[in-house]
């Protein structure tokens, strides 16, 4: 009942003034009934409100625990908020929280419902589209389902990493063509088969978004553009050999 309140009364009309989202291809791409998953590039947090508000099936999307897990009114808000949107919650603190996961995703399509995934696992950084995670092949090949590739675009220009605020822009949406992988039936446990499945569809996105594609992860991407950061000199900062010379004195 939230999940429709907040698409039709709350959030979906503010949505739909003041962003104009529109599918500008490939809607007929999305089945009437059944398991499927929706696997989108991922530029900003809103990517997970725009989409469902163009689709008249409900889609549910995996998010951290973290946006669970608050304490007080804000705390309950936000989880909420989450709930509200369509977000279920996953823990990816370990290996055996992360197959968790995976198996709630399973368990969401046998059930015959959407599911949202982003393939590379994190926002891009930088507008690029980056190599994508094993575990949406293993999801499809467990539940059986086709994978249709998702394109968002100026989601991160409504929402920059980093901003408080969401700025009014056209929100446009493509839909590619399903991508069947029953040929692979019962390789799940397949590592290389999975990186085939997991490349196709990055693949089918990359042609999809017109995004320039890098063969890193994007949680990678962000680490070494974190260390790259930490390590520039601050201006007016001593470097460390002159930290550690003595400074020349009269007395020699």
């Amino acid at each position: 009942m939230l999940y429709w309140l907040m698409k039709h009364i709350f959030l979906g009309p503010l949505l739909k003034v003041f962003f104009r989202p529109r599918i500008i291809e490939g809607a007929e791409n999305i089945p009437k009934e059944g398991g499927a998953i929706l696997a989108s590039n991922h530029l900003a947090v809103s990517d997970s409100f725009f989409l469902p508000l163009k689709l008249s099936r409900r889609v549910t999307f995996p998010a951290k625990i973290e946006y669970f897990t608050g304490t007080g009114v804000k705390g309950w808000l936000q989880k909420a908020f989450m709930s509200g949107v369509g977000q279920v919650p996953i823990d990816r603190s370990s290996a055996s929280a992360a197959q968790g996961a995976l198996s709630t995703g399973v368990r969401i399509l046998r059930e015959g419902k959407l599911l949202g995934i982003y393939p590379e696992g994190t926002r891009s950084p930088d507008g690029r589209l980056y190599k994508g995670k094993v575990g949406v092949a293993w999801i499809a090949l467990e539940a059986g389902v086709p994978v249709i590739p998702v394109a968002m675009f100026g989601t991160d220009k409504a929402n920059p990493i980093g901003s408080r605020m969401w700025k009014p822009t056209q929100i446009s949406i493509k839909i590619g063509k399903p991508l069947d992988f029953s040929r692979y039936e019962g390789l799940s446990g397949d590592r290389f088969v999975l990186r085939s499945i997991t490349d196709e569809i990055m693949y089918a996105l990359m042609e999809l978004t017109g995004q320039e594609y890098v063969d890193v992860y994007a949680a990678k991407a962000k680490e070494d553009q974190a260390a790259a950061e930490a390590a520039v000199e601050v201006p007016g900062r001593p470097d460390a050999k002159s930290v550690d010379r003595v400074p020349e004195t009269k007395a020699g």
